[in-house]
């Protein structure tokens, strides 16, 4: 049937329905025996009282909505329009009676107060059912062409809330996708024992082998947008003792608009299980620091610093300026960046922060209010091969961009710095602290406010471990850890961008923020993770070895030094510590004397040099041979929640049985291990390192001044 003679048919049907609900409202008035004199006045008023429906409906747009998928919104439009129309036709009933005497013929258009409600509510029946119809016949021939053949798996969800309903509803409409929904598990014991769209609420998650066992499910998928790793971690070990596997619904972030698509249904990956609680963000603060501003980003190709101007963007700055060296690496994201946002002024930048008239030229240019300085060398054991080139991308790079700042009167100075910064063990931590001092002083003597924001590793960043375990187990092993009591705090990069232009917001100038990292996570678990998410076994598909510490690292790194006296901020995820600030004529002789060691291949040359800077480096104590390490004993020490604020004797491991590859160590435990290995310190240095003084004392986290 042509689209023309669809929708003619369609009026001929709404014309129809609204003719028989009149007709019916006056035989239901009537006990189903009209009076002669009212079947005279049924016949006269029908075209016209059918006629002001139909004109009413279509001013409301009814004609317009497609048959084929009627919801609520236009079921609630349908009602809208039939309550006008029969306010017009109760007015006109009204004015009849007040006009008889002078127009007689006005008492053929008095209508009975009974028929004007019968008809109103027959004539949404009829509309609506009109529509109703045409739906449950479609989506029934549409089902039965996409089922033939298809092999719908049974699967149980996790979540009977919003995002539940939304699958559940996609479920229902979508037959090809081959899923057909037995039950939902929530642990919201109101919701035990109902039905949400048809689904029943079986139980409670603890009930998922048993009623994977009686409904036959092959698949579990969680449908909670907003499940934090624990909640992950619960459900996956519960799935693997039922022998089932299981899929995820991604986070809000990642759903467009909150609407949950089962074409992004997935696997459960890695930074599921390390997943947190989302960012809550003062976007207002944000804003206001950057829409309608020029922003300068460098590094802006790294994964930091990309991730850094996607979030920029959303802000609406006047222009965002991306320095980088690395001519591919600004190629991508500048190529991204302007198919996102086409109507943003972005300006890419080949330039070497160390390269001081190359970038005077791009201040000059550009005049930045906004700078975020992302560009720096981070990989520990590159640098003690090249110490050197720590201190020219590090230090002197950060000076240039710093002092640049400062003379074109930069609003805000962002560094980006690190947890190896706190009591360094690696060249590239001192070298980073090194650059945190410097901005400290120079913000002392500055109209720019000069602050930096320390956390530790990011998941999924150029190098880092996931990566590499990923490679590892696709070409079937074996995964390589260095020790089996190396222990990393990790955050995804946009929780650490988003948070970082949080802190920049708070600053007033000479600040060191923190992040909430959360708890250290094992390396080794999470090697054994990224092996079982593969669907393979430790051990006996993909061998795990320690290949030994490399040089420069920790066992445990921290985040505060108990001298930065770590305060709370208004956000729960920022602390912030202070240092006194060294004098910015001593620091900047002190850092001028590094050029003399910026091209010594020397690892021992440059640590002597950094010490005179940065006295609490020293070299990492030897950890225990990987052999002598009880793995068993240490996998069974769970983390507790994260508290910053409580004494270390009061922080108790939390019972974590039962959590596959679960976080291993808490607070306490990284603390604790972390000033024993200091101890041990001053007993392995070096010769080279005599001038270091003792590393002063530490904690694991931020603490309370």
């Amino acid at each position: 049937m042509s689209k023309v003679a669809t929708r003619a048919f369609q009026i001929l049907l709404d014309v129809a329905a609204l003719a028989f609900a009149f007709a019916l409202a006056f035989a239901l008035r009537f006990d189903w025996n009209v009076p002669a004199a009212f079947m005279g006045r049924l016949v006269l008023l029908m075209p016209y009282v059918v006629a002001i429906k139909y004109a009413v409906l279509h001013w409301f747009d009814i004609p317009r909505f497609s048959w084929r998928y009627i919801g609520l919104r236009e079921v609630v439009r349908i009602l809208q329009a039939l309550a006008v129309s029969s306010l017009i036709l109760l007015a006109l009933r009204l004015i009849s009676v007040r006009v008889t005497h002078v127009v007689p013929f006005a008492r053929h258009v008095w209508i009975p107060l009974g028929i004007i409600v019968a008809d109103f509510v027959f004539a949404f029946c009829a509309i609506v059912g009109l529509r109703a119809l045409r739906r449950v016949i479609g989506e029934r021939a549409h089902n039965r062409s996409a089922s033939q053949g298809a092999d719908r798996v049974p699967t149980l969800m996790i979540g009977a809330g919003d995002t539940g309903l939304q699958v559940v509803k996609q479920l229902e409409s979508r037959r090809d996708l081959g899923l057909l929904a037995v039950g939902f598990l929530d642990d919201d014991r109101l919701k035990i024992g109902t039905m949400v769209h048809g689904v029943p609420v079986l139980g409670s998650t603890k009930d998922l082998a048993r009623v994977v066992r009686e409904r036959g499910a092959r698949q579990v998928l969680i449908t909670i947008s907003r499940a934090n790793g624990k909640i992950v971690r619960h459900v996956m070990s519960l799935c693997e003792e039922a022998n089932v596997p299981v899929k995820i619904i991604p986070t809000m972030r990642e759903l467009v608009g909150g609407q949950v698509s089962l074409s992004t249904m997935r696997p459960v990956a890695i930074e599921d299980l390390l997943r947190r609680d989302p960012v809550r963000l003062d976007e207002t603060a944000i804003r206001a620091d950057v829409a309608r501003r020029v922003v300068l980003v460098t590094g802006a190709g790294g994964s930091i610093g990309s991730e850094l101007c996607r979030q920029i963007c959303g802000f609406e700055p006047k222009r965002i300026v991306l320095v980088e060296r690395a001519e591919n690496a600004l190629f991508e994201i500048h190529r991204e960046l302007k198919a996102s946002f086409p109507d943003l002024d972005i300006v890419p930048i080949i330039g070497d922060v160390v390269d001081q008239e190359r970038m005077r030229r791009v201040f000059e240019t550009h005049r930045p209010s906004f700078v975020l300085h992302a560009a720096a060398h981070k990989h520990v054991p590159m640098m003690e091969w090249n110490p050197g080139e720590a201190l020219k991308n590090n230090v002197f790079g950060t000076k240039c961009i710093a002092e640049l700042a400062d003379a074109f009167d930069v609003r805000t100075f962002v560094l980006i710095s690190t947890d190896k910064a706190v009591n360094p063990t690696s060249v590239m931590g001192a070298s980073k602290r090194v650059a945190e001092l410097y901005v400290q002083a120079l913000s002392a003597v500055s109209a720019t406010r000069f602050v930096a924001v320390r956390f530790g590793n990011v998941l999924g960043s150029t190098g880092s471990v996931i990566p590499i375990f990923r490679e590892q187990i696709a070409k079937g092993g074996p995964v390589t850890v260095t020790h089996p009591e190396m222990r990393r705090y990790f955050m995804t990069i946009p929780e650490a961008s988003q948070l970082v232009l949080q802190a920049a917001t708070m600053g007033r100038g000479g600040e060191i923020f923190i992040l909430d990292m959360g708890e250290p996570v094992r390396i080794a678990d999470l090697a054994e993770d990224l092996i079982r998410l593969s669907g393979l076994r430790p051990g006996d598909d993909i061998e795990i070895k320690f290949s030994g510490v490399r040089p420069g690292e920790k066992l445990f790194e921290e985040l505060s030094v108990a001298e930065e006296n770590a305060d709370k901020t208004l956000h729960p995820k920022i602390f912030v510590g202070r240092l006194p600030t060294t004098p910015l004529d001593k620091l900047r002789a002190q850092i001028l004397g590094f050029t003399a060691v910026v091209d010594e291949l020397s690892v021992d040359v440059v640590r002597e040099r950094l010490c005179g800077v940065v006295p609490e480096l020293t070299q990492p104590s030897a950890p225990p041979p990987p052999a002598e390490v009880d793995t068993e004993k240490a996998r069974s020490v769970r983390p507790s929640s994260f508290d910053p604020f409580r004494p270390s004797s009061d922080r108790v491991p939390a019972d974590g049985q039962g959590l596959v590859g679960a976080l291993t160590v808490s607070a306490q435990v990284a603390a604790r291990t972390a000033s024993e290995m200091r101890l041990a310190m001053a007993g392995t240095r070096s010769e080279s390192d005599g001038a270091c003084r003792t590393s002063k004392s530490v904690s694991a986290s931020p603490r309370a001044a």
